[in-house]
Protein backbone atom coordinates (compact mmCIF):
# COMPACT_ATOMS: atom_id res chain seq x y z
CA UNK A 1 0.00 0.00 0.00
CA UNK A 2 1.40 3.47 -0.63
CA UNK A 3 1.60 5.64 1.49
CA UNK A 4 -0.19 8.90 1.55
CA UNK A 5 2.99 10.91 2.96
CA UNK A 6 5.87 9.18 0.89
CA UNK A 7 3.29 10.11 -2.10
CA UNK A 8 3.66 13.81 -1.09
CA UNK A 9 6.98 14.20 -0.83
CA UNK A 10 7.67 12.96 -3.86
CA UNK A 11 5.21 15.55 -5.03
CA UNK A 12 7.57 18.37 -3.19
CA UNK A 13 10.67 16.64 -4.46
CA UNK A 14 9.79 16.82 -8.18
CA UNK A 15 8.81 20.65 -7.79
CA UNK A 16 11.29 21.61 -5.13
CA UNK A 17 12.66 24.18 -7.47
CA UNK A 18 9.92 26.05 -8.67
CA UNK A 19 8.54 26.10 -4.52
CA UNK A 20 11.48 27.65 -3.86
CA UNK A 21 11.74 30.73 -6.53
CA UNK A 22 8.28 31.31 -5.65
CA UNK A 23 8.95 31.49 -1.89
CA UNK A 24 11.80 33.83 -2.77
CA UNK A 25 9.85 35.70 -5.16
CA UNK A 26 7.43 36.05 -2.08
CA UNK A 27 9.90 37.18 0.80
CA UNK A 28 12.82 38.71 -0.53
CA UNK A 29 13.40 42.01 -2.57
CA UNK A 30 15.61 40.12 -4.64
CA UNK A 31 13.86 39.40 -8.19
CA UNK A 32 13.38 35.69 -9.25
CA UNK A 33 14.82 35.83 -13.38
CA UNK A 34 13.94 32.68 -14.59
CA UNK A 35 10.18 32.57 -12.41
CA UNK A 36 7.90 34.39 -15.08
CA UNK A 37 9.86 32.03 -17.89
CA UNK A 38 8.53 28.98 -15.97
CA UNK A 39 5.12 30.05 -15.00
CA UNK A 40 4.83 30.66 -18.94
CA UNK A 41 5.88 26.90 -19.75
CA UNK A 42 4.11 25.34 -17.15
CA UNK A 43 0.64 27.02 -18.52
CA UNK A 44 1.44 25.97 -21.69
CA UNK A 45 1.73 22.14 -20.69
CA UNK A 46 -1.51 22.38 -19.13
CA UNK A 47 -0.85 23.49 -15.13
CA UNK A 48 -3.18 26.55 -16.07
CA UNK A 49 -4.82 26.70 -12.14
CA UNK A 50 -1.43 25.86 -10.43
CA UNK A 51 -0.11 28.53 -12.05
CA UNK A 52 -3.46 30.82 -11.43
CA UNK A 53 -2.96 29.82 -7.91
CA UNK A 54 0.72 30.54 -7.83
CA UNK A 55 -0.22 34.02 -9.03
CA UNK A 56 -2.75 34.72 -6.25
CA UNK A 57 0.07 34.12 -3.79
CA UNK A 58 2.38 36.36 -5.58
CA UNK A 59 -0.36 39.38 -5.37
CA UNK A 60 -0.58 38.28 -1.72
CA UNK A 61 -3.05 35.79 -1.29
CA UNK A 62 -2.33 33.67 2.29
CA UNK A 63 -5.91 31.98 2.62
CA UNK A 64 -5.31 28.26 2.57
CA UNK A 65 -9.05 28.12 1.64
CA UNK A 66 -9.16 30.55 -1.17
CA UNK A 67 -7.07 27.32 -2.95
CA UNK A 68 -9.66 24.44 -1.94
CA UNK A 69 -10.58 24.19 -5.62
CA UNK A 70 -6.82 22.52 -6.78
CA UNK A 71 -6.45 18.88 -7.56
CA UNK A 72 -4.09 16.94 -5.04
CA UNK A 73 -0.23 18.14 -6.20
CA UNK A 74 -1.44 21.55 -6.78
CA UNK A 75 -3.19 21.32 -3.38
CA UNK A 76 0.33 19.85 -1.82
CA UNK A 77 2.47 22.32 -4.14
CA UNK A 78 0.63 25.60 -2.85
CA UNK A 79 0.63 24.31 0.75
CA UNK A 80 4.34 23.88 0.67
CA UNK A 81 4.62 27.58 -0.93
CA UNK A 82 2.10 28.75 1.94
CA UNK A 83 4.05 27.23 4.81
CA UNK A 84 7.52 28.02 3.56
CA UNK A 85 6.09 31.69 3.11
CA UNK A 86 5.09 31.46 7.01
CA UNK A 87 8.03 29.50 8.17
CA UNK A 88 11.22 28.87 5.87
CA UNK A 89 12.41 25.85 7.56
CA UNK A 90 9.56 23.96 6.37
CA UNK A 91 10.44 24.29 2.66
CA UNK A 92 11.44 20.80 0.83
CA UNK A 93 14.73 20.44 0.44
CA UNK A 94 16.63 21.33 -2.45
CA UNK A 95 18.72 18.73 -2.47
CA UNK A 96 16.42 15.99 -1.62
CA UNK A 97 17.31 12.39 -3.34
CA UNK A 98 14.77 10.85 -5.72
CA UNK A 99 13.27 7.80 -4.10
CA UNK A 100 14.07 5.28 -6.81
CA UNK A 101 11.06 2.87 -4.98
CA UNK A 102 7.97 5.50 -5.97
CA UNK A 103 9.76 7.53 -8.85
CA UNK A 104 10.77 4.90 -11.11
CA UNK A 105 7.32 3.29 -11.42
CA UNK A 106 5.80 6.65 -12.23
CA UNK A 107 9.17 8.08 -14.66
CA UNK A 108 8.95 4.72 -16.27
CA UNK A 109 4.58 4.44 -17.25
CA UNK A 110 4.91 8.40 -18.20
CA UNK A 111 7.40 7.28 -20.51
CA UNK A 112 6.09 4.40 -22.24
CA UNK A 113 3.24 6.16 -22.74
CA UNK A 114 5.17 9.38 -24.69
CA UNK A 115 6.54 6.34 -26.47
CA UNK A 116 3.29 5.14 -27.66
CA UNK A 117 2.30 8.97 -28.95
CA UNK A 118 0.08 9.84 -26.19
CA UNK A 119 0.76 13.57 -26.24
CA UNK A 120 -0.49 14.67 -22.96
CA UNK A 121 2.25 12.12 -21.41
CA UNK A 122 4.50 14.02 -23.75
CA UNK A 123 3.76 17.42 -22.19
CA UNK A 124 3.79 15.61 -18.66
CA UNK A 125 7.45 14.28 -19.58
CA UNK A 126 8.26 17.61 -20.27
CA UNK A 127 7.28 19.21 -17.79
CA UNK A 128 8.55 16.58 -15.28
CA UNK A 129 11.88 16.60 -17.06
CA UNK A 130 11.58 20.52 -16.74
CA UNK A 131 11.24 20.91 -12.87
CA UNK A 132 13.47 18.06 -12.17
CA UNK A 133 16.49 19.95 -14.30
CA UNK A 134 15.68 22.73 -12.66
CA UNK A 135 16.37 21.48 -9.41
CA UNK A 136 19.95 20.06 -10.30
CA UNK A 137 22.12 17.97 -9.03
CA UNK A 138 20.93 14.15 -9.64
CA UNK A 139 17.63 15.04 -10.44
CA UNK A 140 18.74 17.29 -13.68
CA UNK A 141 20.66 14.19 -14.18
CA UNK A 142 17.80 11.99 -14.63
CA UNK A 143 16.01 15.13 -16.69
CA UNK A 144 18.61 14.52 -19.21
CA UNK A 145 17.92 10.83 -19.70
CA UNK A 146 14.31 11.23 -20.18
CA UNK A 147 14.37 12.24 -24.43
CA UNK A 148 16.88 9.38 -24.87
CA UNK A 149 14.34 6.76 -22.71
CA UNK A 150 11.29 8.24 -24.64
CA UNK A 151 13.21 7.83 -27.89
CA UNK A 152 13.83 3.92 -27.41
CA UNK A 153 17.37 4.11 -25.91
CA UNK A 154 17.71 1.41 -23.56
CA UNK A 155 21.00 0.08 -22.81
CA UNK A 156 22.30 0.76 -19.51
CA UNK A 157 25.87 1.19 -19.42
CA UNK A 158 25.02 4.82 -21.96
CA UNK A 159 22.25 5.81 -19.89
CA UNK A 160 24.19 5.35 -16.63
CA UNK A 161 27.61 6.77 -17.80
CA UNK A 162 29.22 9.34 -15.01
CA UNK A 163 25.98 8.84 -12.80
CA UNK A 164 26.66 8.05 -9.07
CA UNK A 165 25.56 4.88 -6.99
CA UNK A 166 21.84 6.71 -6.45
CA UNK A 167 21.36 8.23 -9.71
CA UNK A 168 22.14 4.45 -11.43
CA UNK A 169 19.89 2.84 -9.53
CA UNK A 170 16.64 4.97 -10.27
CA UNK A 171 17.72 4.68 -13.99
CA UNK A 172 18.42 0.92 -13.57
CA UNK A 173 14.50 1.01 -11.76
CA UNK A 174 13.36 3.05 -14.56
CA UNK A 175 14.82 0.33 -17.25
CA UNK A 176 13.26 -2.24 -15.71
CA UNK A 177 10.03 -1.39 -14.99
CA UNK A 178 9.92 0.05 -19.02
CA UNK A 179 11.03 -3.88 -19.96
CA UNK A 180 7.98 -4.77 -17.83
CA UNK A 181 5.78 -2.36 -19.38
CA UNK A 182 7.00 -3.40 -22.83
CA UNK A 183 6.82 -7.02 -22.91
CA UNK A 184 3.03 -7.00 -22.01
Amino acid sequence: MNNPYDKEQQILTMHVGLIHRVVKACTSSEPVPDLEKILKQAEENEWVQLVGAIRKIMKGERQPNAFRNLDEEDSIIIRSILMGIQDPSTLPDLNAEIDASMAAPGIASIVHAARTGNTDALQLIANMAQQMMQAGGDMARVAALIRPLVLGERDPNKLCEKLNEKTEKLVLDILAELKRLETH
